[in-house]
């Protein structure tokens, strides 16, 4: 049992880097397929106009998702942190007292965003943009994925700890099935049963719940390097700080940037209406084949820097940053040529409307333009999490969307009218990663002054 994560203090980190990020990658990118193929059935599950008007239904209900995601993330996050380096410490009893209480945490959390659903949510999607005509297609989406808030935060967070044992391989399997079944599920409840974005919600909602089950089998049978136990469920109050002050970066940045989305919807609302934040949406959805690979990279790294700063071996986690960034370099430039040189046959797949593609072009293309270094910022978030340093943590995750974006999203567009809402975004890219930068050569800094345990090999 405490053998079983021993593997990520030893061998080549480079290669180590790319096993435990292969799965991650591969599933971010599944789940982003699948975040398009639910928009892509949306859209042709309706007449042109009113297409638009429910792709703009479910970029308004978005920030609501992403205030789910948010919980989630910030138990899976802060309790992956406190594991992986309970792990490289040899505290297996601490693991498992956060196993634990993640799980009635997330029970407790769903149970009251379940009791939201029951509510009138026209008043709050309004003051998400949402206009007349896309407010029935929100209001039809959120009720059902409030409906199902347990499920969305379960699956999420526990994959976090699953991941931070170094099991990458097993919570991309989990995202699999959830991607490869709302993918089925979606014709099937939109077009089968006449359901609309209702029935992709149900689709959504339905995979997630399969996911949790099967995260739960695998504690019970005992896979795992991290033993569930029933009386670990009883909230332990210091755990429970500590993944809150952990977690609370990566909250944070979901929280954020639902915020920021809200400001940019009601932006597009003034600037360019219903179209405008049709296309947001898409191009949202787009760039989550960027972005959600780079999150898929950050889960690699995550469990490395964690063990290895347990474990006395800073060495270790620089090589595996240095390496990490690189790569996101080199992924984020590669993304942007494509976005950048072809965004209308992008915008394409999902409609053929003249005014959506006329407004799209341009639109992507400005979007875009941070999108090389967008990565850095990502690992840097990342970095400080695995080695439980929250105040930084927190800094970079909220940089990009509340501390740059929010205040640009708010001017730009004074100046520069609609084009200032899509130049809002590379230039908080840019600045978050200048941000992310001064922060990682000082940790570099401190890391060359941490001296070596005695007994502790230094490895490459």
């Amino acid at each position: 049992m405490e053998e079983k994560s021993d593997f990520l203090g030893r061998g080549d980190v480079k290669k180590l880097l790319f096993k435990l990020s292969l799965p991650g990658i591969i599933a971010m990118l599944v789940q982003a397929f699948y975040n398009v193929v639910d928009t892509f059935f949306v859209a042709k599950a309706y007449g042109a106009e009113e297409s638009i008007l429910a792709i703009g239904g479910l970029t308004v209900a978005f920030p609501i998702q992403m205030i789910l995601m948010g919980i989630a993330i910030l138990l899976g996050a802060g309790s992956a942190s406190i594991i992986s380096r309970a792990l490289g410490a040899k505290e297996i009893e601490k693991a498992r007292r956060a196993l634990g209480n993640v799980y009635s945490a997330g029970l407790i959390m769903g149970v009251l965003f379940f009791a939201l659903s029951f509510l009138d949510l026209s008043s709050i999607l309004k003051a998400f943009g949402a206009t007349e005509g896309i407010m029935p297609f929100a209001v039809d989406y959120v009720q059902v994925i409030l409906g199902g808030a347990i499920t969305c935060i379960l699956v999420i967070s526990i994959q976090n700890i699953v991941r931070a044992e170094g099991n990458a391989r097993f919570s991309m399997n989990v995202m699999l099935l959830g991607a490869g079944l709302n993918i089925v599920l979606d014709p099937v409840m939109i077009f089968g049963f006449g359901m609309g974005v209702r029935g992709a919600a149900i689709a959504t909602v339905f995979s997630q719940g399969v996911g949790a089950l099967w995260l739960l089998h695998y504690f019970l049978a005992g896979k795992s390097a991290v033993h569930f136990g029933f009386e670990n469920l009883k909230p332990d109050f210091g755990i429970l700080k500590e993944i809150a002050t952990i977690g609370a970066g990566p909250f944070a940045m979901d929280i954020s940037q639902s915020v920021t989305i809200i400001f940019v919807n009601a932006a597009l609302a003034v600037y360019g209406g219903d179209v405008a934040i049709a296309v947001y949406g898409l191009i949202f959805r787009l760039f989550s084949f960027v972005f959600m690979p780079l999150i898929g990279l950050s889960f690699g790294l995550q469990p490395i820097a964690g063990y290895n700063y347990g474990a006395g071996k800073p060495e270790r986690v620089v090589k595996a940053v240095k390496i990490a960034a690189l790569g996101a370099v080199s992924f984020g430039t590669a993304s942007f040529l494509v976005m950048f040189l072809f965004p209308q046959q992008l915008l394409s797949i999902f409609s053929s409307d003249p005014v959506l593609l006329d407004l799209g072009k341009p639109a992507m293309r400005i979007f875009v333009l941070g999108m090389p270094l967008l990565g850095i910022n990502i690992i840097g978030s990342t970095l400080f999490q695995a080695l439980g340093r929250a105040r930084p943590s927190f800094i970079l995750s909220v940089s990009r969307p509340i501390l740059f974006l929010l205040p640009m999203v708010i001017l730009l567009p004074r100046l520069y009218d609609l084009k200032g809402v899509w130049a809002a975004f590379p230039a908080a890219d840019l600045m978050a990663v200048v941000l992310t930068l001064i922060f990682l050569l000082r940790e570099h800094r401190l890391f060359q002054q941490i001296p070596v345990p005695e007994g502790v090999v230094v490895e490459s």
